[in-house]
């Protein structure tokens, strides 16, 4: 049996959780999860992964266990989540390494690749957009309409994300068989969204999410230019993010694998040990030490 620890780590004067297992020696995977999780997304996927690499999964800050100061205090952005991501890396001596992105963090891993292109060994996306491609419009026409103008009208209909039954809607949605998913999930997502100020902190980043289109074209020559090695495993009923969005990568990257799946947003939930088959197999044809 792996064993998972559970650390805490200082980034600029902000506490950061994390979840690590695996060799200390061994080559690095960057777990960096959406909205409105956390690491504790991959606690079934960490045991697996850290059998053959060092397995670091961190809490973005307002998220999970990480401190969540209110914005009065602190500025979120996907700029700044990525600015202490890379930091947490500094802290804990990771130079090069693997990542897997999922919803919020395909921007902030895009981030941190555009950033240092060098560092990454390879990309596994699920679920993570980095095309125009992809978007549900039925999801993102509420998110869109309160980046354009911030009325009472716009951030009521946005709030309605942040419900109970907008989180259960993204764990079940697109599933095939419902009861493989854990009402775990979603209510422990729920109770830490209705931490007093949390609200708040959602809004910016729903505000700020339309800083990320704008990068599209930078990740997608970086894409074209390094040929990263690259996995899209992709729930094909996501409700948030389509197929399309998996497709898309297959533009600038023509060797990446790309797998459709019966499955939804959050994929590990319904179908673990196929993503975890697949990832097996993509990083095990990989020298990640190179």
């Amino acid at each position: 049996m792996v064993a998972v620890h559970h650390r805490y780590a200082t980034v600029d004067g902000r506490e950061l959780f994390y979840r690590e297992a695996g060799p200390a020696d061994a080559p690095v995977l960057l777990l960096l999860h959406g909205f409105p999780t956390s690491s504790f997304m991959f606690r079934n996927l960490i045991p697996l992964d850290a059998q053959r690499y060092r397995v670091i999964a961190p809490d973005h800050l307002g998220y999970g266990l990480s401190d969540a100061p209110g914005v009065e205090e602190f500025d979120y952005t996907f700029d700044a989540l990525a600015e202490l991501t890379a930091g947490l890396l500094t802290e804990l001596g990771v130079a090069r390494y693997a990542i897997y992105v999922q919803d919020y963090g395909a921007p902030i891993g895009w981030r941190l690749a555009l950033n240092r292109p060098e560092a990454i060994t390879a990309i596994i996306t699920q679920n993570g957009n980095g095309y125009d491609a992809g978007f549900v419009e039925d999801f993102w026409k509420t998110v869109w309409a309160y980046q354009n103008e911030q009325t009472p009208e716009t951030e009521s209909t946005i709030r309605q994300a942040l419900t109970a039954e907008a989180t259960k809607w993204q764990y079940l949605h697109g599933v095939p068989d419902e009861s493989l998913v854990s009402p775990d999930t979603w209510n422990h997502d729920v109770a830490l969204l209705n931490r007093p100020g949390n609200d708040k902190i959602q809004l910016k980043l729903f505000l700020d999410y339309a800083t990320n289109v704008p990068l599209y074209p930078s990740l997608h020559e970086y894409l074209r230019t390094s040929q990263v090695p690259l996995l899209a495993v992709w729930g094909r009923g996501d409700g948030i993010f389509g197929p399309d969005g998996a497709t898309a990568f297959a533009e600038d990257l023509p060797d990446a694998e790309i797998h459709l799946l019966d499955g939804g947003h959050f994929l590990l939930e319904s179908a673990l040990d196929d993503v975890a088959v697949l990832i097996d197999t993509f990083l095990g044809k990989l020298d990640l030490t190179a």
